[in-house]
């Protein structure tokens, strides 16, 4: 009777140890109710889409009987397992992102931004999750097709998504570049491209993969390594996740997953989220 009291007592320590340390965990990435809330657009392929099912790994959508996949919705899988909780997916338009972050109605923004200076004055970021170069999206049949730099797009319409770097800083680079209104989003900007209301269009190079593969009409062009390209920082390149300012404690755990992952892991998932994409988006 002795020895089953002591295996009952150790148990019961040994559950609420375990408590203990998940609710500690919790605790101290600011998610005490166990629940990791990320907004995203689910419109980015192939950062992040809606589909009709839960195939390929697909997550619900809050407040929704859509899903949400993508690389972002591969890799907050990823956080939310590493960190122990569950995972909550928010669909919010690009401009909402950084204002709901802010005002802590979400945890984090998981959306394929840019750590940009402007950015980090406004939240805080872990990261980088992915390390994207800048390139241009034309038509096979374009007289744009065969460019080798920048220099050579002089004279193109054009556009880029809406409060990005590649239509606020890159596209301004493009002299004699006639520079279009912003696209709304990034399915806007690639259907301005598929319905020949622009020559060209700017983004970064997952979401140009994205596109050819829907969009078999479509090149991508890369002037990487060359002088004629365009001037960014790593800020410009270096996609992480943003959080509100002073949330240390959820940035140092999000950050602590992801030292654990390479750049060749990243591409790998990336690879992944490009070959389960949608044809066609939501």
């Amino acid at each position: 009777m002795m020895r089953t009291k002591i295996l009952a007592a150790a148990l019961a320590g040994a559950m609420a140890l375990g408590m203990t340390a998940c609710s500690s965990t919790q605790g101290s990435t600011g998610l005490e109710d166990g629940v990791l809330t990320v907004a995203m657009e689910c419109a980015y392929a192939p950062y992040n889409w809606t589909q009709t099912d839960d195939s390929n790994g697909a997550v619900p959508i809050k407040d929704s009987s859509e899903y949400a996949n993508g690389y972002d919705v591969m890799m907050a899988k990823k956080i939310a397992e590493a960190l122990d909780v569950e995972l909550e997916i928010v669909r919010s338009d690009w401009d909402s992102l950084v204002p709901a972050v802010q005002a802590g109605t979400v945890d984090a923004v998981i959306a394929g931004q840019s750590m940009t200076e402007d950015r980090m004055e406004q939240v805080d970021f872990a990261g980088p999750y992915f390390y994207a170069s800048i390139v241009c999206v034309t038509k096979a049949d374009s007289p744009y097709a065969n460019a080798k730099g920048i220099s050579e797009l002089s004279g193109g319409t054009c556009t880029a998504q809406i409060a990005t770097i590649w239509y606020d800083s890159c596209l301004p680079q493009i002299e004699g570049a006639q520079v279009q209104t912003a696209a709304e989003s990034a399915p806007a900007m690639l259907m301005a491209l598929e319905t020949n209301t622009v020559d060209f269009i700017c983004t970064d190079m997952p979401t140009a993969q994205g596109a050819v593969q829907a969009y078999p009409d479509m090149v991508i062009l890369d002037f990487t390594g060359g002088d004629d390209n365009f001037v960014v920082d790593e800020g410009d390149i270096n996609i992480g996740i943003s959080m509100r300012k002073g949330n240390s404690g959820l940035q140092e755990a999000i950050n602590g997953v992801l030292e654990g992952m390479t750049a060749d892991d990243f591409n790998d998932l990336m690879a992944k989220a490009i070959s389960v994409q949608p044809i066609a988006e939501s």
